[in-house]
């Protein structure tokens, strides 16, 4: 294997220029993982973890030169989603428990490299992971209402915690309160009138300034806490904790970090696709899947919980100028600096701010424009991503998740079982027209041309025999011949084969005549292997339409005296 492949070919400039990159999105990231730690229920320091070891792991291991794989709102909220309740947040046993999720992802992912599965990507629909996603940034915005607000609150599920903070809203802490919408305008008018300030960044540094300067915690506003200095210890101790679990625990922890692995995959490939797509580069999936496992690998070794190819850092990181996974190295590096010299004034960090900058986070997550454009262009499509979000934030995570595998899914199956199919007819201009097929509709008199427009299998056959059985009826038909256009019909199973075969046998014993035209490669292997080209006959297979127009009207010509 081809180590470090991001990297190469590596330039001077080139290198210089990366490095400089990985300065600047050290400056805007560290913030975020914060705020994804956060989302976690992880120990704060957790998040810069995140930053270390992980991102060398997929420089060494992946092959795109932009993904950065990182903490993620995604992949923190699945993890917090589907262990709430087993052990308190940020405890001991909860980060053995992150530990071992982020351990069994990165077991899943490499299973699904063995197998070569980087092609499930393709089934999460766009549509859906928008519904996805903002269902999630809603749950995580919700999460974060009581400490913005400085309200108190018993429940982890998003409608009744929302119910809780509106219940709670005359016993806000008016401190807190202020701060937090300082913060959040602060942020907001730079990102509008100065995008290229780290607003986040500054917004935190100043608050832990002001905190410390002016005793934040003595007049009531909560901050973090002291934070763990130095680099991570290195041990899958938390593993021999697994062992001790009974089989209901066990599943639960696989269940959750099959979830990750699912968004991790999807999430990770789209991005890397994207990017991959607009500098003109090519991306392999499968080996980002050995990158993406040595990620989660090295944040379980160093402490931390599941990571992910992030869109949004890997936006950050773009536009700070890195083309390179040279920056993302050297983002490593100066999170190594932070966590060895500079974490003693991170204590002072008030946790309002902290719930500022992931409620910043939860916005971004909500897409409406995506969702405006979807529903503008395809009002199904947007019923279906308004009904995963509703998932997301009801049900929970994990659920959507699922839920968007299984509703991606089935457009496809949809699709091949009612396609698009009916009678073609001429244009005056000499093109075709698709009508509905009904008793009656021709394609001129005596002679119907059938366009199914997907394979021909055991879901949709009966459709099939329904829609050409309505064009020859009545019976006796005035239709003497029913052409098949199959140029879209690439595949025949064993089942839609018999069911052809007694329609030949039904439609020849009324004195009709079934022909195929444009019938493609691969289902003419297919007809090949289930004796159909001999039950339908060579001479009723064309390789064009107007030559099955042209037989039908030679077979209409009355015999010569």
């Amino acid at each position: 294997m081809n180590l470090f492949r991001g990297l190469r070919p590596l330039h001077r400039a080139a290198a210089l220029r990366d490095a400089l990159a990985g300065v600047v999105m050290a400056a805007m990231d560290i913030p975020q993982v914060l705020g994804y730690s956060k989302i976690a229920g992880m120990p704060v320091v957790t998040g810069l973890y995140s930053l270390l070891l992980p991102l060398v792991a997929f420089a060494a291991f992946g092959s795109s030169r932009y993904l950065v794989v990182a903490a993620d709102s995604a992949t923190a909220a699945i993890f917090a989603d589907g262990v709430s309740g087993t052990a308190t947040p940020a405890g001991a046993q909860y980060v053995a428990l992150a530990a071992i999720v982020a351990v069994l992802t990165a077991i899943i992912l490499l299973l699904a490299r063995l197998l070569r599965l980087g092609f499930i990507a393709d089934f999460l629909s766009r549509t859906v992971l928008v519904g996805f996603l903002t269902g999630v940034g809603f749950q995580v915005g919700i999460s974060v209402l009581s400490e913005m607000l400085g309200v108190a609150v018993d429940s982890h599920r998003p409608v009744v915690e929302l119910w809780e903070v509106l219940r709670g809203l005359p016993h806000a802490h008016p401190p807190t309160v202020t701060l937090s919408l300082s913060v959040l305008a602060f942020v907001l008018l730079l990102r509008r009138f100065a995008p290229k300030v780290p607003g986040a960044l500054v917004a935190v540094v100043a608050a832990i300034a002001a905190s410390a300067a002016w005793n934040f915690a003595g007049h009531g506003i909560a901050t973090i806490g002291p934070v763990a200095a130095g680099l991570p210890h290195l041990g899958l101790m938390a593993l021999v904790s697994l062992r001790e679990m009974n089989r209901k625990e066990v599943e639960l922890l696989l269940t959750v970090s099959a979830s990750c692995a699912v968004m991790i995959l999807t999430q990770s490939a789209a991005t890397a696709r994207i990017y991959a797509a607009k500098h003109y580069e090519k991306v392999d999936e499968n080996l980002d899947l050995y990158g993406l496992s040595a990620a989660n690998a090295a944040a379980a070794l160093s402490g931390g919980f599941v990571v992910n190819g992030s869109p949004t850092q890997t936006a950050m990181m773009e536009d700070a100028g890195g083309h390179s996974q040279m920056a993302q190295v050297t983002t490593a590096l100066v999170v190594g600096v932070v966590l060895l010299f500079l974490t003693g004034p991170l204590q002072h960090l008030p946790t309002c701010v902290l719930g500022a900058m992931v409620f910043l986070v939860a916005l971004r997550l909500i897409d409406l424009r995506e969702l405006r454009n979807i529903l503008a262009e395809s009002p199904q499509e947007y019923g279906l991503a308004v009904m995963t979000a509703v998932v997301v934030v009801v049900v929970g995570v994990e659920e959507g998740i699922v839920l968007a595998m299984v509703v991606s899914l089935a457009r496809v199956v949809r699709h091949d079982y009612h396609p698009h199919s009916g009678v073609l007819q001429a244009n005056p201009d000499g093109s075709w027209k698709l009508v509905p097929a009904a008793p009656n509709v021709v394609t001129e008199p005596g002679l119907v041309l059938y366009r199914f427009g997907a394979e021909l299998f055991y879901a949709n056959a009966g459709r099939f025999i329904e829609e050409v059985t309505q064009v020859v009826q009545p019976m006796p038909s005035s239709v003497k011949w029913v052409v098949v256009d199959a140029e879209a019909m690439t595949h025949l199973d064993y089942t839609a084969a018999r069911v052809l075969q007694s329609l030949k046998k039904n439609l020849t014993e009324a004195g009709v005549e079934l022909a195929f035209a444009r019938v493609p490669w691969d289902l003419k292997s297919d007809f090949d292997r289930h004796h159909m080209t001999e039950a339908i006959g060579p001479d009723r297979m064309f390789n064009r339409l107007h030559d099955a127009i042209a037989a039908f009207e030679e077979s209409a010509k009355p015999p010569e005296a």
